[in-house]
This record gives C-alpha cells, sequence and structure tokens, in this order.
C-alpha cells in the first residue's frame, strides 16, 4: 500500500463551456443515428462525467444529481444512465476504482487502457498496444475476445518525484 503524498494531483482536465456543449451535442448526434435517446437522466450523468475529467463514483453522481438543483435521482436511475453510457461507448468503467470515466474517443468501439497512480488518484486512458497480443493469446486458447480492458497501477511522475 502506497501512502498519501503531500502533492494535489493536477487540475481536473474537465470540460466545461463550449466545449462541453459540443460534445453533449455530438453525444445526441450519435444517439439518434443509432436510434437510441440520449434521456435527461443520461445526458445529465455524461455532463457530470464529462465535467470531472477522472474517474467518477456512482454515489458520487448520485450526489451530484441532487446537488445540480434539476430532478434528484435514484441509484437505479444513475446506474442505468451508466450501463447506457458504457453500452453506447460515451463512458467507461474502471473495475478496480469502481468508478466511470467518459471516453471522447468518439463513435468507434475501442479497447481500454488506463494508468492509475495510486498515490494521488491521477488516471489517464491510453491506446493500448496490447490489443494484438491479447487477441492472439485468447486465440490460441480457444477464446474469441469481444473486449478487452487493462488497468495499469503504479505511480505518476509527480509521485515520484
Amino acid at each position: 500500500m502506497v501512502s498519501p503524498c503531500a502533492h494535489t494531483s493536477e487540475p481536473s482536465r474537465g470540460l466545461s463551456g463550449a466545449s462541453l456543449t459540443a460534445e453533449l451535442t455530438a453525444a445526441e448526434r450519435r444517439c439518434e443515428a443509432a436510434s437510441e435517446r440520449l434521456t435527461a437522466p443520461r445526458r445529465r450523468a455524461l455532463e457530470l462525467l464529462l465535467t470531472a475529467g477522472q474517474p467518477v463514483k456512482a454515489y458520487e453522481l448520485l450526489s451530484a444529481f441532487r446537488a445540480g438543483g434539476g430532478d434528484p435521482a435514484k441509484p437505479p436511475t444513475v446506474y442505468r444512465a451508466l450501463e447506457f453510457l458504457e453500452r453506447q461507448g460515451f463512458a467507461h468503467r474502471i473495475e478496480s476504482l469502481n468508478a466511470y470515466v467518459a471516453c471522447r474517443c468518439g463513435a468507434r468501439a475501442h479497447p481500454t487502457a488506463f494508468l492509475i497512480c495510486d498515490c494521488c488518484g491521477a488516471t489517464a486512458e491510453v491506446e493500448q498496444p496490447a490489443e494484438p497480443l491479447a487477441g492472439a493469446l485468447g486465440a490460441a486458447s480457444g477464446y474469441a475476445l469481444s473486449s478487452l480492458s487493462i488497468e495499469a497501477h503504479g505511480l505518476c511522475a509527480a509521485c515520484r518525484g
């Protein structure tokens, strides 16, 4: 177990203003093109993930729903919204943190890989060069992989320094 560091992690890289509006508009268009609906709770959950710019636990989203001044949400509503966002490629679940993070890689499906600092909590989604290797290992074992997610824990450069 790593003890907490004295420094704070980088400021959130969450979206705001015109960038946030553009991302939400693009999400609405993607949903329409897929004959899906970006309902108010789904949109709010995506908005909260995009503004956070870092992994967020479901109960934190639930609190943010309540604090937003809009309609309060019940836990099933938030979880259903998160499941939808995952299914549509708008969010990823980071299993080891039991948290969700917005995905801004566009409409393409892709494997996920995250670097997670065990000291300050900084998290980065990275391109995953292990996909061909994992696919080959799966095939050699008789598996046809349908998804791939890698979570690597360690210390970021600031915590190592």
